[in-house]
């Protein structure tokens, strides 16, 4: 199940001892709409392995600057609390968990 990501919580997620995936989205992107269902089946398949998050743009600007989001969807991939790998676009499922089995 993915965690919501709000200005207030994202760095004590991001700071969690297992992989985290932030799924960076908003509602009025439409490659954003077409991976949620991949990023939802990612998070129950990696359920207790790998913290899956979304963050949407719309409501978290400062993240969102933070970490040069410039185009969604944008998969930022962390371990202890660094960024280590990302993924742009709605990329297909294989290439996101090729990515999340680097980390584990």
């Amino acid at each position: 199940m993915e965690k919501i990501a709000t200005n207030t919580n994202f760095s004590e997620i991001i700071s969690a001892a297992e992989p985290v995936m932030v799924d960076f989205w908003a509602t009025w992107c439409g490659p954003c709409r077409m991976l949620s269902p991949t990023v939802d089946d990612i998070a129950t398949e990696y359920d207790g392995k790998v913290t899956v998050v979304k963050c949407n743009v719309d409501d978290c600007g400062d993240i969102s600057s933070k970490y040069g989001i410039r185009s969604i969807p944008t998969l930022l991939f962390f371990k202890g609390g660094e960024v280590v790998d990302r993924l742009v676009g709605a990329v297909p499922k294989n290439q996101i968990t090729a990515k999340l089995d680097a980390l584990l």
